[in-house]
C-alpha cells in the first residue's frame, strides 16, 4: 500500500506529489517545483529542499521523476532531482509535438531540439512503469496540452491539469493545440469510466477563503465538478470551454515556465557573454 506526501506552493498554487511505499521505501515524484525570484530574476530551491528533507528522512529510493505535462505556471524542479538523486526524468512521447509548437511560437534557432531528448522516458498511452513495488500505469489524457498524461498507481491517479478538485474544474484549453474536445474525451473516457473511490490527486489547487484540497475522487467529480459533471454533454462542454478560456489571462509565468520546461527545467543555452535569457514575444495593437 502506498502513501502520497503532498507539497503545496503559494506562489505558483502546484501541488508536488511523492507517492512512497513506506516498506521497501521505493518512491517516485510527480510534478516538482523550482522557485522563481521574478523581481531579481534568480532561481531558488526552498521547495526542492522541503521535499529533499522529506525523502532523506523516510530514507526513500527514488526511481523515477515524472511531469505530468508542460507547465505554464511554474518551473519544473526535475534537474535538482535528477542531480541528486540520478534519477530518470518522464513525460509523454507528444512532448516533441509541444516542442515544436513552441520552437515557432518563440521562433527558436533551427538547432532547437524537438524530439524530447531532454528526457530519459518518453512514454504512451497503456505503457507501464516499475518503480521497485510501485507499478505506475500511463493514461494519455490530452485536451490541456497535447502532451498530458494521468500517471495511475493502484487506486491513486496524478491528473496534472487535466482534472482538478470539484470546485476548480478542468484545466484550461486554449494554449496551442489545446483542444476542449479532447479534454472531454480524456475525461469521460479514460477517468470518468474508473472505480467511484478512485482517488484523484490534482496538479493544483486554488484555495482562496476554504481549506486548501488536495484529492478528490472519480465519484465526487462526475457528480460535481463545476466544469465537467458526467451529466454535460461534448457539445456543451467544449461551448463552455472555449467561452470561458478565451477571457481568460495568461499565465503569470508562462514565458518563463514553458521555455525552461520544454528542455526538463533546465536554462536556455548559456549566450556569448556567458549568460541565459529567456524571450517573451511583444504584440504591438
Amino acid at each position: 500500500m502506498v502513501e502520497v506526501k503532498t507539497f503545496f506552493d503559494e506562489q505558483t498554487s502546484t501541488l508536488t506529489h511523492l507517492v512512497y511505499d513506506p516498506s521497501s521505501k521505493d518512491a517516485v515524484v510527480f510534478d516538482p517545483l523550482l522557485d522563481l525570484d521574478t523581481i531579481g530574476w534568480r532561481t531558488y530551491t526552498t521547495s526542492l529542499q522541503a521535499l529533499d528533507a522529506f525523502i532523506e528522512e523516510n530514507k526513500l529510493k527514488l526511481h523515477y521523476v515524472l511531469d505530468t505535462h508542460i507547465h505554464a505556471d511554474h518551473i519544473s524542479g526535475m534537474q535538482h532531482l535528477k542531480e541528486k538523486y540520478k534519477v530518470p526524468l518522464v513525460i509523454n512521447s507528444a512532448i516533441t509535438t509541444v516542442q515544436s509548437t513552441f520552437k515557432e511560437v518563440f521562433n527558436f534557432a533551427d538547432d532547437f531540439d524537438t524530439t524530447g531528448r531532454d528526457f530519459d522516458v518518453l512514454v504512451s498511452d497503456g505503457d507501464q512503469l516499475v518503480a521497485g513495488t510501485i507499478d505506475i500505469e500511463v493514461l494519455h489524457t490530452p485536451g490541456h496540452t497535447p502532451a498530458c498524461t494521468t500517471y495511475k498507481i493502484g487506486a491513486n491517479l496524478f491528473t496534472g491539469d487535466a482534472l482538478f478538485v470539484p470546485g476548480i474544474g478542468t484545466g484550461r484549453c486554449d494554449f496551442p493545440k489545446g483542444s476542449a474536445k479532447d479534454l472531454f474525451a480524456s475525461v469521460t473516457q479514460k477517468l470518468y469510466t474508473l472505480p467511484d473511490e478512485t482517488r484523484v490527486y490534482p496538479g493544483h489547487d486554488y484555495p482562496g477563503k476554504r481549506d486548501l484540497q488536495i484529492s478528490t475522487t472519480i465519484g465526487e467529480s462526475k457528480l460535481s465538478n463545476v466544469d465537467l459533471p458526467a451529466s454535460r454533454s461534448e457539445e456543451d462542454y467544449v461551448s463552455f470551454m472555449n467561452n470561458r478560456d478565451a477571457k481568460l489571462q495568461l499565465p503569470r509565468l508562462i514565458y518563463q515556465g514553458v521555455q525552461m520546461n520544454l528542455i526538463a527545467g533546465k536554462l536556455p543555452k548559456a549566450e556569448s557573454n556567458g549568460v541565459h535569457y529567456i524571450k517573451i514575444p511583444i504584440v504591438n495593437d
